[in-house]
């Protein structure tokens, strides 16, 4: 793939969190992009976010009042994920995540990797996340969706406050060179983004090792 941008902002108060995701989509996309979020099952304005007018695909998830988007090239990848979990919650941590995964306790990255992809193949939580197999490579990880083939990941240089992965369906079989994280300020179609905000992932993902995570 050319390359994906993942950024976040903190969500002013009383603003909606949708807003602000939205906001940082049109930072990153063209002035011509279009976005909207139909249901897939009812057309209601709470779907998978959808690009049109330009060729880029996008996907938003939300952590505590971080909104966090990544963006890509379509010409690249046909479909993207991310998701976005606080370092510590402690709701989650007093509900546990034993068994979330299959057998054992989950940890949060191994979550937002999983949901990143499930994501991408745009069929969320009707697949069941401990069917998915995430092997680490030597410059990223994939993952194996069952019916939805294997999606290239990374995880992304945020603040400490979040844990945040990133996933992509490529649209070419060959193994591209591997992803490289950079933070700081970026330029994207003309519009710079403040620093921090933004991590760019730049190149694609190697080989799988035969090293898998739970």
């Amino acid at each position: 793939m050319d390359d994906v941008d993942v950024a976040w902002r903190r969500i002013a108060d009383g603003m909606p969190r949708r807003e602000a995701a939205w906001g940082l989509l049109r930072e990153l996309l063209p002035a011509r992009a279009r976005l909207s979020n139909p249901c897939a099952r009812c057309g209601g304005p709470h779907g998978a976010v959808r690009v049109e007018g330009a060729a880029f695909v996008a996907s938003v998830s939300y952590a505590g009042d971080f909104a966090v988007v990544a963006v890509g090239d379509a010409t690249a990848v046909s479909a993207i994920g991310v998701d976005a979990e606080l370092a510590d919650d402690p709701r989650r941590e007093a509900a546990g995540m034993h068994g979330l995964l299959g057998r054992g306790e989950a940890s949060v990255r191994s979550w937002t990797r999983v949901e990143a992809a499930l994501k991408a193949d745009g069929r969320g939580l009707r697949v069941d996340p401990a069917a998915v197999r995430i092997k680490e490579t030597p410059s990223g990880w994939t993952a194996a969706v069952p019916g939805g083939g294997i999606f290239l990941g990374t995880d992304a240089a945020v603040p400490s406050a979040l844990v945040v992965s990133a996933a992509v369906r490529p649209r070419v079989s060959s193994a591209p060179p591997p992803l490289r994280d950079t933070s700081g300020t970026v330029a994207r179609h003309g519009v710079p983004s403040p620093r921090s905000e933004v991590s760019r992932l730049k190149g694609g993902v190697g080989e799988a090792s035969d090293r898998a995570t739970a």
